[in-house]
């Protein structure tokens, strides 16, 4: 606790900062290129390949019906 009587929050880490600015710019992309990956990996300058992984990561991409019946074993 601090001396005003509050807890002070945690500060966000560089990597939670870097990783917030990454996808607003994925966004961004997608956005100006109209939904289309491709022309959104070039407009950042990367391989669509990557752009794919990274909004797997930032969960930007919407898992395939069947994917997810798959995951749950049906």
């Amino acid at each position: 606790m601090s001396e005003f009587g509050y807890i002070p929050l945690p500060r966000p880490t560089l990597f939670d900062l870097v990783d917030a600015y990454e996808r607003r710019l994925i966004e961004q992309a997608l956005r100006e290129a109209r939904g289309c990956q491709r022309k959104a990996a070039g407009i950042l300058g990367i391989l669509p390949t990557t752009l794919h992984e990274k909004m797997k990561r930032h969960r930007l991409i919407q898992a395939h019906p069947a994917a997810e019946s798959l995951a749950r074993g049906a």
